[in-house]
């Protein structure tokens, strides 16, 4: 069984073929620049010089089709037709209240995913432009939808509802969501299998430390709380997301800077975080290595506020869950920047979390799971790589061999 993962934002398709039968990526890669010219594919395939081609891509259909003629025809052709793909899974940013699981795609759930659209707009319509895209060129194979609000849809009422007018929530879904649902399960049922536990035993919290920032309360093996909200732009500080800020703030500067909600919702979402304090840069490795005397110093501040943030985060959801048996980093600061891991977990060490210090700094992707944390630390620490694609993949063989209930029971083989 082949199965093509593909993961669809407003100018760019990310995808993934599987070997199911042997557990292997047969190839990767990334579209670019969609509808913005100068378009181009970088393919991977393991074992193999990566590809780059130009070819211009004026919407999603347009980049479909030129991820099915990379895989299937050419000097890039990992298979011999399209008929050997046996599934397709798809990304979808936000499902609402109604998805609390991946589900095999029909009409219903295509117009299910555009009435909730209004909650994540700059992310559902690429989702949905590439599930219609897919299904032109593959109309006779399943097509299933991962969503990343799944795994938090397990929240208490009292961590998801706002303290807003609760019409509301009743009128126009107001509510905490979370996203990066699949990262957040993908890590925490890895940690879990290095404790050597059941998930359904384990309090976990996971930091999926990007561009963009999310956090999770995992308790018994459910989500709890999460850090982003009804949007991505709640929580922790990002690439260029504000995170948590005082409400009144952006109420304030829109009267000052006499400028409307979509100019504001612009600065919050694309001009803030890392960026805006910085002044110049998002990439944490920028922020790190710099010593221009003009951004030094708002450097150093980026990084102070990011970790004190993150530091905060771990706190409170201690307080939420109790016990924690471990606390996870991932994604590509998460997994790769030491110096934000040890700025986050720097004198914790009354809360049981201990980290060798050396062993952090030296931690990074590449060197696939790992424990930083001492023998003498009650709280494991661990970096996991993360593998979003794979839970995609697995909901997806899960649905078509009707043995998937949820993320709570399925026993993913990544467990093992």
């Amino acid at each position: 069984m082949i199965i093509l993962a593909l993961n669809c934002g407003s100018s760019s398709v990310k995808y993934q073929l599987y070997d199911w039968a042997n557990k292997l990526v047969i190839a990767k890669g990334l579209v670019e620049r969609i509808g913005i010219g100068d378009s181009f594919i970088v393919h991977e395939v393991p074992g193999k010089d990566t590809v780059r081609e130009e070819y211009e891509c004026h919407d999603h259909s347009a980049a479909i089709g030129l991820v099915i003629k990379t895989l299937s025809r050419g000097h890039t052709a990992v298979i011999d037709s399209m008929e050997q793909i046996s599934a397709v899974g798809h990304r979808v940013v936000h499902g609402g209240e109604v998805f609390a699981r991946s589900v095999l795609i029909d009409e219903e759930v295509i117009k299910t995913i555009e009435d909730v659209a209004h909650l994540a707009p700059l992310h559902n319509p690429p989702n949905l432009a590439g599930i219609k895209a897919a299904q032109k060129v593959m109309p006779n194979v399943p097509h299933v939808a991962i969503f990343d609000t799944a795994f938090h849809q397990t929240m208490p009422d009292y961590a998801y509802t706002y303290p807003v007018p609760y019409e509301w929530y009743e009128q126009y879904s107001v509510r905490r969501y979370g996203f990066h649902g699949t990262s957040h399960l993908y890590v925490s049922k890895r940690a879990a299998a290095l404790l050597g536990k059941p998930a359904k035993e384990c309090n976990i919290i996971t930091m999926h430390i990007g561009n963009g920032v999310s956090h999770t309360a995992i308790k018994n093996g459910v989500s709890v709380d999460t850090s982003m909200g009804m949007t991505p732009l709640e929580g922790a500080v990002m690439g260029t997301r504000c995170g948590d800020v005082d409400p009144a703030v952006p109420l304030f500067m829109m009267q000052k800077l006499n400028i409307d909600a979509k100019a504001m919702d612009n600065l919050l979402n694309k001009k803030s975080g890392v960026l805006g304090i910085t002044g110049r840069f998002t990439d944490r490795r920028d922020v790190i290595s710099c010593e221009d005397s003009d951004y030094k110093n708002r450097c150093r501040l980026s990084l102070e506020v990011e970790a004190y943030r993150l530091r905060k985060y771990i706190g409170s959801y201690y307080a939420v869950l109790g016990r924690v048996d471990a606390i996870v980093f991932t994604a590509g600061v998460g997994e790769n920047a030491g110096v934000i891991r040890q700025m986050a977990i720097e004198n914790l060490e009354p809360m049981g979390i201990i980290v060798d210090k050396e062993k952090n700094l030296k931690t990074f992707s590449k060197h696939g799971e790992t424990e930083i944390s001492t023998p003498e630390s009650r709280v494991k620490v661990y970096v996991i790589p993360t593998n979003e694609e794979l839970v995609f993949v697995e909901d997806v063989v899960a649905i078509l061999t009707n043995t998937y209930k949820d993320h709570t029971e399925y026993p993913y083989s990544f467990l093992k």
